[in-house]
């Protein structure tokens, strides 16, 4: 594949209709670009009545869209977005297949350690793209977005440096009115999102079901996090990937700035959905045991949310 042969207007599929999927497709699409939306659920609602995002500063609707069925009826693309969950990934070797042409570009908003490795499994390791979303954004009906904070969107390649499609891939959302940047080493940028979504995630579940302003107003939660946050930085220079410190502080700040949000984790949970545990807590804890980086509230933090989903899913079964 020529990294080089990604074009100017690519024809486009999002693969997932949730927050994100709906967020970014519903950006491109009013950007006039060539989306086509494969939703597992709320067909008829994203038909009849398009797509609706809030933003503090903004209101998107996109009234019409190409909302498929199956990956076979929209047919080979150019860039393929996947906007589910990582919980589903064996999935898309059935999904994929009839997405890809010749120099399809996989691009997956996925979140947590490990997740380029099943679609380079599904579709080649050749055609494989991460994207690290620093956003807080829900989904409040089919196709109805809210989104308190757009945040910013990080791009790079799966075991490689950025090539000329991933900056091509980053205009395209800028275009869209992203805020997105190319990064060289895309695992390194794992870490840093891991820095917010393993205290924030997790604790949200942990502690009960809360919001990420109960999370800061405690100060015995406020402390806790921080300390899985330097857990986590402590683990990734293990790695080779230096997070400066005061990249936590920005995390409380950013956080400060969102009021009362539910982190898709917890929503998740709620719903009766599968949680993305492995991802997000299990594959961190695995590879920082394997350099001997010590994550004692990282474990317990894992085995605690596992519990919590395997007591929820126990009950559920009793009904």
């Amino acid at each position: 594949m020529n990294a080089a042969d990604f074009p100017s207007k690519p024809r486009i599929a999002i693969v997932g209709t949730g927050a994100l999927g709906c967020y970014y497709g519903a950006r491109l699409a009013k950007a006039g670009e060539d989306v086509h939306f494969l939703a597992r659920s709320g067909r008829a609602a994203l038909v009849a009545r398009g797509l609706r995002v809030r933003t503090p500063t903004e209101r998107i609707h996109v009234r019409r869209i190409p909302v498929y069925a199956s990956a076979a009826e929209i047919g080979p693309c150019d860039l393929v977005v996947v906007a589910l969950k990582a919980t589903t990934n064996d999935a898309l070797r059935s999904v994929l297949p009839p997405l890809l042409g010749e120099n399809t570009v996989v691009l997956t908003l996925q979140n947590g350690l490990g997740v380029e490795e099943p679609l380079a499994e599904a579709a080649g390791a050749g055609r494989v793209v991460g994207a690290i979303c620093f956003i807080a954004s829900v989904r409040t009906a089919p196709g109805v977005i809210h989104c308190t904070f757009p945040g910013l969107m990080e791009i790079g390649e799966f075991g490689r440096p950025a090539q000329a499609r991933t900056r091509r891939i980053a205009a395209l959302f800028q275009k869209a009115g992203v805020s997105a940047a190319v990064h060289d080493n895309l695992e390194a940028r794992r870490w840093h999102k891991l820095v917010w979504n393993v205290p924030f995630n997790g604790l949200a579940i942990a502690a009960g079901g809360i919001s990420t302003d109960v999370i800061m107003a405690d100060e015995g939660l406020r402390t806790l996090a921080r300390r899985l946050m330097e857990e986590i930085v402590e683990a990734a220079a293990k790695f080779g990937h230096a997070i400066p410190r005061s990249f936590i502080d920005l995390q409380f700040e950013r956080t400060a700035k969102i009021g009362g949000y539910r982190p898709s984790s917890l929503i998740d949970f709620e719903a009766g959905r599968d949680v993305e545990v492995e991802e997000i807590w299990g594959e961190p804890v695995r590879r920082a045991r394997k350099i001997g980086a010590a994550v004692p509230r990282l474990e317990m933090l894992y085995a605690l949310i596992k519990r919590l989903l395997g007591n929820r899913d126990a009950k559920r079964r009793r009904r």
